[in-house]
């Protein structure tokens, strides 16, 4: 994928964020990682976020994480938006009709919708037939499943107003993935069939004015990747003695901008059902990331760390 630029976007990236004041957001999946910093990142441009997970203070999900859906609500207020935790087992269809019908009482609309639920085991390089069945199929259903509950109940509350989003969020452009094999067989079709979910999506709301699209970070800092490395957020780069291509890697605020900036694009339907990137976006709406640069992972994939050339992030971030 390029970083193609689309005609009048602003290029400096001093430009003012988005205003996204008197929006609604539903980020579900807003735990940890990239969920709550794309919630945190609406609400630092004034949207009101229901942050929806199943670990909250006083019980955890089969993650066994301490991220909680409180503190990232508590980090939605902070960034100067109103954050709003709701725990939900996206996988019960009676919870996620509560949910929303609980943000139509309050809220009386909902403009953004995010599908971010993950929250799944991942084995690593086995094929189908040595993998866990019953882990592959609970991984379908997990980031599968919650997604069309979430958008069968949330939508029609979405299409009442004009200029709806929805962002599916997954694990690779459908240009990366079409040609590489992500992970397992399980993982695979799981990320694939997100990817295609935004396709369908956007066929189906464009008539009512709304617009879908699929969304990837690069090589995440998530909370797990951070402890994976035995580094935080301030001292990621240690990391790269060990890791050389972690060089490219980028913080959840990076595609938490890059949902805020397509939120606040009057001219979103452009991309309808399309498959996009953190990096991509960045050039064209003009954000950076926390520290100042630009990362674009996928292309850094495509043609330094596949090819198995040294890592050079020069030019790539």
């Amino acid at each position: 994928m390029g970083a193609t630029t689309e005609p009048g976007a602003p290029h400096d990236g001093q430009h003012p964020g988005p205003d996204l004041a008197g929006r609604v957001a539903l980020v579900a999946g807003g735990t940890r990682g990239a969920g709550r910093g794309i919630a945190v990142q609406l609400g630092a441009a004034g949207a009101t976020v229901y942050v929806t997970g199943r670990t909250s203070g006083s019980e955890r999900s089969e993650m066994d994480r301490p991220e909680t859906i409180e503190e990232t609500a508590a980090l939605v207020d902070a960034a100067g938006g109103r954050g709003i935790a709701v725990q939900v087992d996206h996988l019960v269809p009676d919870r996620v009709r509560a949910l929303v019908a609980r943000i139509a009482s309050e809220q009386g609309a909902l403009h953004i919708l995010v599908n971010d639920i993950w929250g799944a085991e991942i084995e690593w390089d086995k094929p189908v037939w040595e993998s866990s069945l019953d882990t592959g199929l609970h991984t379908l259903r997990l980031a599968v499943d919650t997604h069309a509950i979430t958008s069968h109940f949330a939508l029609p509350l979405l299409i009442e107003t004009p200029g709806g989003l929805v962002v599916e969020m997954t694990d690779g452009t459908d240009e990366y993935n079409a040609s590489h094999y992500r992970v397992s067989f399980f993982y695979d079709l799981a990320k694939a069939a997100v990817n295609r979910m935004a396709f369908a999506l956007g066929h189906e709301l464009a008539p009512h004015g709304a617009t879908a699209v699929a969304l990837t970070p690069g090589w995440l800092r998530s909370e797990a990747m951070l402890q994976a490395h035995g580094v935080t957020e301030a001292t990621w780069r240690d990391a790269v003695a060990h890791a050389p291509h972690f060089a490219i890697s980028e913080s959840p605020a990076y595609v938490g901008r890059a949902v805020a900036a397509l939120a606040g694009d009057p001219e979103v339907a452009r991309w309808n059902g399309r498959s996009l990137s953190s990096g991509q976006l960045a050039q064209v709406y003009g954000f950076t990331d926390v520290d100042g640069d630009r990362p674009d992972a996928w292309r850094y994939l495509t043609e330094v760390q596949d090819p198995g050339l040294p890592a050079d992030v020069t030019g790539y971030r």
